[in-house]
């Protein structure tokens, strides 16, 4: 395979072919397979690939990012990472520069779904193939070649359907939700997911919902404000679990006990998301995996040597409860 730095690299048109069925779920949460996966590569050594993270915002990014970098290093990739800090304009910026270098390949995990379009313009203009990781974009399926991650909507439903299990003999649930980023496609996901399931269930009463931003900080705040003005609440949806961590304190501080007075569902399965299940104070928790390292680069090699690939790879992943966590932890990678 020739890459971009020696001048020989010739853009190969990569077939896209139709969405593949949603990941099946585990018991055990394993979270190491997936469906729509790539064709396997040998031969991407020394490919220059531009990465643009989101930011450090969570466990489940900084874990995100050390796999990504660990993959990296075993495939001998040449990789280039800028992270946005939760910023789309120096995101942007970042993939920008990496046009202008002529890297191989970008790839990156967008802070929100809307706005790309220009820059994948520009990166397809230039030759340079884009892979998705973790969140989608609303663009042309065509200025990509695939977005590799988790069923968001899938992960929503799994956690309300806990919810509706978990009350099923409650005559009304009083609840709030801890939104993800406004406009990012977890947060977007995950909400209608829920909805989903608990949609038209008149028992389950959103007294609140207001954004995180996805940190253990904003949702120890957002959730203080709730409890200060909501004093009967049944259930906290938080959309990842460093917000449910931020909602523990919170309620704790407010003289109740979390899991018991007022019952958590998260979605992400980070260590300690994991410990406070397991410790009784998150009752559930949807599996949404961080190592995509082996995915990504797999995906990579495979589009630079002009292989076609499915144009959406769904990681598998998968749910639980106190016990489960408990097993599960003295052999958690992240």
């Amino acid at each position: 395979m020739k890459f971009r730095k020696s001048a020989a690299f010739a853009a190969a048109a990569v077939a896209l072919v139709g969405l593949t069925a949603c990941g099946s779920s585990t018991d055990d949460g394993s979270g190491d397979g997936a469906t729509g996966a790539a064709p396997s590569s040998t031969g991407i050594k020394g490919a220059v690939i531009g990465f643009a993270q989101v930011g450090s915002e969570s466990g489940w990014r900084s874990a995100n990012t050390d796999d990504i970098k660990a993959a990296a290093s075993k495939y001998g990739v040449d990789l280039k990472f800028t992270s946005a800090e939760g910023d789309q304009t120096k995101q942007i910026a970042s993939i920008k520069t990496f046009i202008t270098q002529g890297v191989d390949l970008i790839a990156f995990s967008p802070v929100v779904e809307t706005g790309y379009d220009a820059v994948l313009q520009e990166a397809k203009s230039a030759g340079i193939p884009v892979v998705l990781t973790d969140r989608a974009v609303d663009a042309d399926p065509s200025l990509y070649k695939t977005f590799i991650g988790s069923d968001f909507i899938k992960e929503g439903e799994k956690a309300a359907t806990w919810a509706k299990k978990e009350f099923a003999s409650a005559d009304a649930v009083n609840m709030v939700v801890l939104e993800g980023t406004t406009g990012s496609a977890p947060a977007n996901d995950r909400k209608t997911g829920w909805d989903n399931v608990l949609g038209s269930e008149a028992k389950f009463k959103t007294l609140a919902s207001q954004t995180g931003e996805f940190t253990r900080d904003d949702g120890k705040k957002v959730m203080e404000g709730f409890l200060a003005k909501y004093p009967d609440i049944d259930l906290v949806y938080a959309h990842n679990d460093d917000m449910g961590l931020g909602a523990i304190e919170a309620i704790e501080a407010a003289g109740k006990v979390p899991g018991k007075d007022i019952k958590i569902v998260t979605i992400d399965a980070v260590k300690a998301g994991m410990e406070a299940l397991a410790a009784g104070k998150i009752n559930y928790i949807v599996e949404c995996s961080p190592l995509l390292g082996e995915q990504l680069f797999t995906a990579a090699g495979a589009v630079l040597e002009g292989k076609s690939i499915e144009a959406r790879i769904i990681t598998e992943e998968g749910e639980f409860d106190q016990a489960q966590a408990k097993a599960a932890l003295p052999d958690r990678k992240y």
